[in-house]
């Protein structure tokens, strides 16, 4: 069984900065593919980015070239830097990880807003 603790949500205005992260209780944390989703109300969960355990990572084209996919094996975590933030990017962002089996995170919730 894998925990994960997403934090680094909060309320922020359209054009600003989060840096989110989550921490993953895995033995072997760099086997495991990481990915953040996000689900807003009335839609689906969608896919964010996503890193393999060899480092390539993934985006969703909406987030491309704003987002930031990162993970640090040594501590555990992936991390996702959001930069020029959309009110269309406000959702709950989950964390995901997968190998063998797959695990969510609780989610933390972002806001888009002025």
């Amino acid at each position: 069984q894998v925990q994960l603790v997403e934090s680094g949500g909060g309320l922020v205005q359209p054009g600003g900065s989060l840096r989110l992260s989550c921490v993953a209780s895995a033995r072997i944390f760099s086997l495991y593919v990481m990915g953040w989703y996000r689900q807003a109300p009335g839609k689906q969960r969608e896919l964010v980015a996503t890193i393999t355990s060899g480092g390539t990572t993934r985006y969703a084209d909406s987030v491309k070239g704003r987002f930031t996919i990162s993970r640090d094996n040594a501590k555990n975590t992936v991390n996702l830097q959001m930069n020029s933030l959309k009110p269309e990017d406000a959702a709950v962002y989950y964390c995901k990880a997968s190998y063998l089996d797959t695990y969510w995170g609780q989610g933390t919730q972002v806001t888009v807003s002025s």
